[in-house]
C-alpha cells in the first residue's frame, strides 16, 4: 500500500527546498525493509541499482518479521493478496521465506559491504546481471574480493571489534585516547591491583 518510488523524489525536492529557505542542514534517510512479502529478488535487485545510483549506504538493514495485526503478516502467512477478496484460486504473493533467501534480500540493501559480495555475484549470475558485476561506476559489485586482515578472502576472517560511540567511551572530538595506565602495586597491596588513597 505503499506509494512508489517517485513519490519519494518529489517529497524530496520539497525537503530540499523549504530546508535552504529556513536555512537548516537537514537529511532524509529512507527506511527499507529485506524480505517484505511479496518482494522478489528482482525486486530487491532493482531497489540495490537505485541505493548505489543515489549514493545511499544503509550501515543497519532490518529483514521483515510477521507481527500481529498487520496486513504484511496476512500476506506472510496465506501467500495471498490481502488487499483483494481471498479466495481458493485468488491471486498468489511471492514470500521471501528461508535463510537463503532473506540473507540474499538483505545483502542486496547492504550491497557495498565486501562480506555481501560472493552472495551477490552467485545471484547476479543466476539472474542474469553478471553485467553489473565489475570496477566500473556503472557497476553494482566489483568483480575482485579484498583480503581481510586475517588472510581470508571477504571479511568474515576480521576479529570482532566493538561498536563503539561517544555515549560507550569514545574520547571526546579532537582528542587521541590514552592507553589506560596499570596501577602501581603499593605496600600491602598484592600486584594488579589499585593502591587505596584516603580524600585529598
Amino acid at each position: 500500500m505503499k506509494p512508489g518510488v517517485g513519490t519519494y523524489h518529489k517529497f524530496k525536492e520539497l525537503f530540499d527546498r523549504y530546508s535552504r529557505e529556513a536555512g537548516k542542514e537537514q537529511y532524509l534517510i529512507p527506511y527499507f525493509i529485506a524480505a517484505h512479502p511479496g518482494t522478489r529478488d528482482q525486486d530487491m535487485l532493482e531497489l540495490a541499482v537505485w541505493l548505489k545510483k543515489n549514493g545511499f549506504r544503509a550501515d543497519q538493514v532490518q529483514a521483515f518479521l510477521p507481527s500481529p495485526m498487520a496486513t504484511a503478516t496476512a500476506m506472510y502467512h496465506s501467500g495471498k493478496n490481502p488487499l483483494k477478496r481471498i479466495t481458493r484460486t485468488s491471486e498468489e504473493v511471492v514470500i521471501p521465506k528461508g535463510t537463503k533467501v532473506r540473507r540474499l534480500h538483505k545483502a542486496f540493501l547492504r550491497y557495498h559491504d565486501p562480506d555481501n559480495w560472493p552472495l551477490l555475484r552467485e545471484a547476479l549470475k543466476r539472474m542474469g546481471r553478471a553485467d553489473l558485476i565489475g570496477n566500473g561506476k556503472h557497476h553494482l559489485i566489483p568483480a575482485y574480493q579484498p583480503v581481510s586482515p586475517a588472510g581470508t578472502a571477504g571479511g568474515r576472517g576480521r576479529a570482532a571489534l566493538p561498536f563503539r560511540t561517544q555515549h560507550t567511551g569514545l574520547p571526546p572530538s579532537g582528542t587521541r585516547s590514552k592507553p589506560a595506565s596499570r596501577p602501581k602495586a603499593g605496600r600491602g597491596v598484592a600486584p594488579g591491583q589499585p593502591k587505596l588513597r584516603g580524600p585529598p
